[in-house]
């Protein structure tokens, strides 16, 4: 019984990554964050539900220790913030005071060139530092643009899945219909075969009855002719055990005989031959006791004597109309049993209305177009404050960049203009550029690093929180158990989403199910709700059919046409044609005619005679030859007799068959049933349904948010924050490395032949 496979629904491709990465700076910044807040998620801390006044105060240190390493960065930040400034100005009024370098004046020393090329060193590596953070943060900038803008079309994608998903759901009830219609093949095979009950059940009892014996009740004359085959048989064992018997007469004679004959040349021997001993010289078998058969072949006699061939024909014909007799004897167990298919039929329909599975679509489809509206309702604002962000991102980059030109310009030209043997008071033009262009880089970092710090600040709070509440969370599952505790998040009940009536649905659970593949039947637990024992229960109905079944009685009067005394004589000839026991018989027949072997005694005798003297040599040799013809005629007079004994026992041992009922019918009908209800269950269980997209959904908005935005906006603020850690020591270093290249107002006379540039 064929019933088919459950077709699955094609989903699209996952989220497209954006062009531009930077592995490195994510995973340093992953490992900052990590550092900042190593300690897990206080579940326990959370309550959206709840309000500020009734947070309880000793919460409130918990949640500051969580937050302890963020704070201290806020801290640093809002320090650098206010300090950094206020630093240029105090420097800058400061040097216009001509103090904190202020003066153009440097003290010569020996040791110059060697300062000059170390700082001018130290500030190169700085700048490096410098553009590869600047460069970086303008890959995550535009990376976390270009994130943004595929936000829309990965997460469009992503719930086209979900709702090609949710529309397979209506079409898993049209599976829940394809399996019910898949009823109608054991139902209409029961029903077809319930109509054709004449010929089946009728034909499938005429082929019990012929299979019978030797093809079953085919039949009583099957019957007769065993009776004839015994009689024959039990005649051929009468006539063996005479014939044995009297073979056994006789060669007994001869073997007393030749016994005496032997025991006569022995004495003649003398003690040379006392070692020969005529033990084996008698009959082991004694077919005397073999059991007689004939009152076996008194009864079988006397059913020969019956004349039976009429009665026979009239049996075979009358078993041949057999499905004609099933037909009508069998009609009002058929109107019930169809009665009762049809109540099946039901209760499979019944299926359907019982699966929940609609309601699960219903309430799932209304979140996920809410959060479609909701994403379209947002998108160009989104994407135009997108635009604006990328454009103040880049300017605060670029920035970092200028600092990073004047100091390259410096670097370039400071050298360059700087001539050996030169006083401060008369440095070239270059190279008082080059000393200048480095100041004036130090001027812009005073000027933009709170810039720069605040931005970094707030994303870092932002960004950092973020990721180690949602997307850290998420990857160790912790936050499985904000959405596994109902009530933690004001409005939101999982259970309630999904339409179920138990509040026991577990997330985590269900997620990792999901990504198992697995059907909703088991990921929801549909079994605490609802039944499918109950809802596939054709027990009864199967009962009630086997009821009917059982209250059939399917009567074949013509087979009892013959005469009481026909049966009478019958019975008694097959009680009393049951063989005897032969065991004890055919061990016999298996073991040797006589109690020694001839041949052996024969061997014996020729031996013997080789070693004694001539006048008794000759019997001895005469002794010998009898025992081989003895042994040559005893065998060719045994064997034919012994065998057919053996194979008229076997034969009469052969049993004889007995009639079958209609089980066989009936199980076969109920077997189909058995086979459709283990079949839709394993489909409704295990196909229907299989929510692995939902899972790879989830992973996918996890992927856009955390791995394309969050991962963007960290290396970002993680990029800016590496600068404007490198920009403090560059603003030093600059500065002292700027008094080396400026053209001083005045000089100390420092002669040193060994002046290096």
């Amino acid at each position: 019984m064929e019933l088919g496979n459950i077709s699955k629904p094609t989903y699209g491709p996952g989220p497209e990554a954006p062009a531009s990465s930077t592995p490195g700076v994510v995973t340093m910044a992953h490992g900052f964050l990590r550092l900042v807040q190593p300690n897990p998620l206080p579940i326990e801390l959370i309550n959206f539900g709840q309000s500020q006044s009734e947070s309880r105060q000793e919460d409130i240190p918990k949640l500051l220790l969580y937050e302890l390493g963020f704070l201290v960065c806020v801290a640093i930040g809002v320090l650098l913030i206010l300090l950094v400034p206020l630093v240029g100005c105090c420097f800058c009024c400061c040097r216009c005071c001509g103090n904190c370098g202020g003066r153009m004046y440097q003290k010569q020393g020996r040791r110059m060139g060697c300062r000059r090329r170390a700082l001018w060193a130290s500030v190169l590596l700085l700048s490096a530092f410098l553009l590869a953070g600047s460069v970086c943060a303008l890959i995550s900038n535009t990376r976390f643009s270009q994130a943004v803008k595929s936000t829309f079309p990965n997460v469009n994608n992503t719930l086209d899945n979900i709702h090609t998903y949710l529309a397979s759901i209506p079409q898993a009830c049209m599976q829940v219909d394809f399996i019910i219609n898949k009823s109608n093949v054991p139902l209409d095979y029961a029903n077809h075969s319930l109509q054709d009950i004449g010929p089946k059940l009728g034909s499938m009892i005429t082929s019990r009855i012929r299979s019978s014996t030797d093809g079953a009740l085919g039949s009583l004359q099957s019957l007769l002719q065993g009776m004839e085959t015994l009689n024959a048989t039990f005649a051929n064992i009468a006539i063996s055990c005479s014939d044995l018997e009297e073979l056994q007469s006789n060669y007994s004679q001869r073997l007393v005989s030749l016994r005496g004959e032997l025991n006569h040349t022995l004495q003649k021997c003398g003690s040379s031959c006392g070692r020969v001993s005529l033990d084996g010289l008698a009959f082991t078998a004694n077919f005397s006791t073999i059991p007689g058969v004939e009152q076996q072949l008194e009864a079988l006699r006397e059913v020969s004597e019956l004349n039976m061939e009429t009665d026979l024909e009239e049996v075979n014909r009358t078993l041949s109309m057999t499905p004609d007799k099933v037909q009508k004897q069998s009609q009002e167990v058929v109107a019930k049993s169809q009665d009762q298919l049809g109540l099946i039929r039901q209760e499979i329909r019944s299926l359907q209305e019982g699966l929940p599975l609609l309601d699960v679509e219903e309430k799932v489809g209304a979140f996920v177009n809410n959060a479609t509206s909701m994403l379209e309702e947002y998108r160009e604002p989104v994407i135009a404050w997108d635009g604006l962000r990328l454009i103040v991102c880049a300017l605060l980059c670029c920035t970092v960049l200028l600092v990073v030109l004047c100091n390259v310009f410096g670097l370039l030209l400071g050298p360059l203009g700087l001539k050996e043997g030169v006083l401060p008071t008369q440095r070239s033009s270059l190279s008082h550029a080059g000393g200048n262009f480095f100041m004036a880089g130090v001027g812009f970092s005073f000027i933009f690093y709170w810039l720069l710090m605040l931005l970094v600040m707030i994303l870092f709070m932002l960004g950092g929180n973020i990721y180690m509440l949602l997307c850290e969370s998420w990857h160790n599952q912790q936050l499985f158990q904000l959405l596994d505790n109902p009530g933690k998040i004001p409005n939101f009940n999982f259970s309630e989403l999904l339409g179920l009536k138990s509040d026991t649905t577990n997330f985590s659970e269900i997620y990792r199910q999901c990504q198992q593949d697995a059907s909703l039947w088991q990921t929801l637990h549909l079994n605490q709700s609802i039944s499918l024992d109950e809802l596939l229960n054709i027990s009864q109905y199967a009962g009630n059919i086997s009821t009917a079944f059982g209250k059939m009685n399917i009567t074949l009067s013509p087979i009892s046409l013959l005469k009481q005394s026909q049966k009478d004589r019958l019975l008694n000839a097959s009680r009393a044609a049951q063989p005897p026991n032969f065991t004890l018989t055919l061990e016999q027949l298996d073991k040797n005619m006589t109690q020694g072997s001839l041949l052996d005694l024969a061997a014996k005798l020729e031996q013997l005679a080789e070693e004694v003297g001539t006048d008794v040599k000759k019997d001895l040799e005469d002794n010998a030859h009898k025992l081989r013809e003895l042994e040559k005629e005893m065998e060719a007079s045994f064997s034919g007799p012994l065998q057919n004994l053996k194979e008229n026992i076997h034969s009469v041992q052969s049993g004889a068959a007995q009639l079958e009922e209609t089980l066989a019918f009936l199980e076969g009908l109920l077997d189909l049933f058995d086979t459709y209800i283990s079949w839709a269950k394993s489909r409704v269980t295990e196909d229907v349904a299989r929510c692995k997209p939902i899972a790879q959904s989830l992973d996918n908005m996890e992927v856009i948010g955390c791995d394309y935005i969050m991962d963007s906006v960290n290396a970002f603020w993680f990029s800016l924050g590496w600068c404007t850690l490198f920009l403090l020591p560059s603003i030093i270093l600059a500065v002292r490395l700027a008094k080396f290249y400026r053209r001083m107002d005045t000089a100390d006379v420092y002669s040193n032949e060994d002046f290096e540039m």
